[in-house]
């Protein structure tokens, strides 16, 4: 097998801009500010700002406090429910699935990496399984970036949800902004889909003929045609 560390350093990076994606993925999901309403009636929202995740709804309160907070309201939105909008639904549905196959391009890179840098896996296809990662990359981002612009464009249209009276949301807001939840989410978007490029853009040394040649340079070092340097530690190791 010949020696292509040298070859993937990019992917390496990409492995950790993929890392880095899917870890603000996970982040966005639990952040509640996606969107963030401003209200004019502060008998009971006390700081006139409720927050709208994709799982939760809360707010400030000094006279309606949820157990196991302090001065927090909150109550969890069921994709189940009639006044769940379907951009919220997306979000619950989508991310968490994106958040999975993210996961799973990580590993794939991971797996291919290994093979690379510790020439493991003699008969594994270097560059299919780095396509597949990036594939997996690029599948996640799209996932996920789907119910954010969704949500985004929501927020921008000023649309509303009206919740259960349990949840003591005002009907409308008197006006609403996009919050960090949305903004995590498109940053961790945006490095899966750096990092699926780069996977996808792995090309192998070319080799000149079918079978490789060995060129000695003027130091004496053996250059094969592939584009590898000869590792005689490594060549050791596979006798």
């Amino acid at each position: 097998m010949p020696y292509l560390a040298h070859t993937a350093h990019s992917q390496l990076l990409a492995l950790w801009l993929s890392c880095i994606g899917c870890t603000l993925t996970a982040v966005s999901l639990g952040v509640i500010q996606w969107r963030v309403w401003l209200v004019s009636d502060r008998e009971v929202i006390s700081s006139g700002v409720a927050w709208v995740g994709v799982f939760r709804a809360c707010f400030n309160s000094h006279t309606l406090v949820t157990p196991g907070y302090r001065v927090m309201h909150c109550r969890f939105i069921s994709l189940m429910e009639d006044f769940t909008p379907p951009e919220i639904v997306a979000g619950q549905v989508l991310m968490l699935l994106s958040l999975l196959v993210g996961l799973c391009g990580n590993a794939g890179g991971v797996y291919t990496l290994r093979n690379v840098y510790f020439g493991m896996g003699k008969n594994s296809p270097i560059r299919l399984t780095f396509l597949t990662s990036g594939a997996l990359c690029l599948m996640a981002a799209i996932m996920s970036l789907t119910p954010l612009l969704w949500n985004l464009n929501s927020v921008v249209t000023n649309q509303t949800i009206k919740f259960p009276p349990e949840f003591k949301l005002p009907p409308t807001p008197d006006s609403q902004h996009v919050g960090r939840g949305i903004w995590v989410g498109l940053v961790g978007t945006s490095l899966m889909i750096v990092s699926g490029i780069i996977f996808c853009t792995y090309r192998l040394p070319v080799r000149s003929e079918n079978r490789a040649e060995t060129v000695t340079d003027s130091r004496g070092a053996s250059t094969s045609a592939t584009g590898g340097k000869d590792n005689p530690a490594f060549e050791f190791h596979e006798h």
